[in-house]
């Protein structure tokens, strides 16, 4: 099996920077586990790390895609395998560094995602429900694969939804795949004193915007019509200042709105990495704590 180090964790507690250090110390090179540093335009409210933090060590699925052009897991996954296969080949080691659980373990573990074709009207009717109704449809159609959804997942719930229209439940493919590991992977997960990552969290957003997330996003709004439906426009960072745009809220709140969404989205972030994948957690705050990952890794690389 070709080994693959992994580091998770929530948003805000430091996973870029121990990228480096690993990839420094073992010849490492990073795939961004990250859904939304994919696109170019988008680097202040991505948190995407800037060109002289990367010291020279490669990095692949960052700056990849315009905003408008699709990317989910499936594509991830095609992608992250793919470049895991060539750095092996150069005899590097493969190095996933994101907080993106899904897209992660799908490609870490045997997931496999079948191609369908797109009921378009059917796509429509979904587009036009709310998320509660999303979420009612599902739990009428297929419970189960509510069990794996969070009720505001718009784009998985409408691809579950689709997926059961088109006679192939997700819960039932969910039960035929037996999800085993394809590499030989040691994942790193970081943790920290709550309280203390929220404060972090809102010092980051703040610290956006006074890089200028707010021009980043006024920019953007004016390249494209119809951009609060794109992809790109349904991670944290963004969506938040539709509201803004269409007359409805302040900056502060739309600010204030970011924040509260990154502290719940690094909650869920922690339940999830606890309960999916095999990670072997270190408290940041531990003056030791770099020391005994690097020796983790050192003897799991043998």
């Amino acid at each position: 099996m070709e080994k693959v180090l992994v580091i998770v964790g929530p948003t805000g507690v430091g996973k870029t920077s121990l990228s480096i250090e690993l990839a420094k110390a073992y010849s490492g090179e990073i795939i961004s586990g990250d859904s939304m540093q994919v696109y170019r335009e988008m680097s202040i409210g991505t948190a995407k790390i800037k060109e002289s933090e990367k010291q020279a060590i490669p990095h692949y699925l960052v700056d990849e895609f315009h905003f408008d052009e699709e990317y989910n897991v499936k594509i991830f996954q095609e992608r992250s395998r793919k470049y895991i296969k060539e750095i092996c080949e150069r005899k590097h080691l493969p190095i996933i560094c994101g907080g993106t659980g899904l897209y992660i373990k799908s490609t870490l573990y045997d997931y496999e995602f079948l191609d369908q074709e797109e009921d378009l009207s059917f796509l429509h009717f979904l587009q036009a429900r709310s998320n509660d109704e999303l979420w009612c449809l599902l739990k009428t159609v297929d419970p189960k694969a509510c069990d794996n959804l969070h009720p505001n997942n718009r784009q998985r719930l409408i691809r579950a939804l689709s997926m059961a229209h088109a006679g192939k439940k997700k819960s039932s493919i969910i039960e035929t795949q037996q999800h085993q590991p394809i590499y030989d992977a040691y994942i790193i997960g970081l943790t920290m004193d709550r309280e203390r990552l929220y404060e972090r969290i809102n010092q980051r957003v703040d610290m956006m915007m006074e890089e200028g997330l707010y021009e980043e996003i006024q920019d953007l709004v004016r390249k494209r019509e119809h951009i609060w439906e794109l992809q790109s426009f349904q991670g944290i960072g963004y969506k938040e200042w539709k509201e803004h745009f269409i007359g409805n809220a302040g900056i502060e709140e739309c600010v204030e709105q970011i924040k509260k969404n990154s502290r719940n989205f690094a909650k869920r972030q922690y339940t999830w990495f606890k309960n999916q994948m095999q990670v072997h957690w270190y408290d940041v705050e531990d003056q030791n704590a770099v020391e005994a990952i690097l020796q983790d890794v050192k003897e799991w690389l043998g």
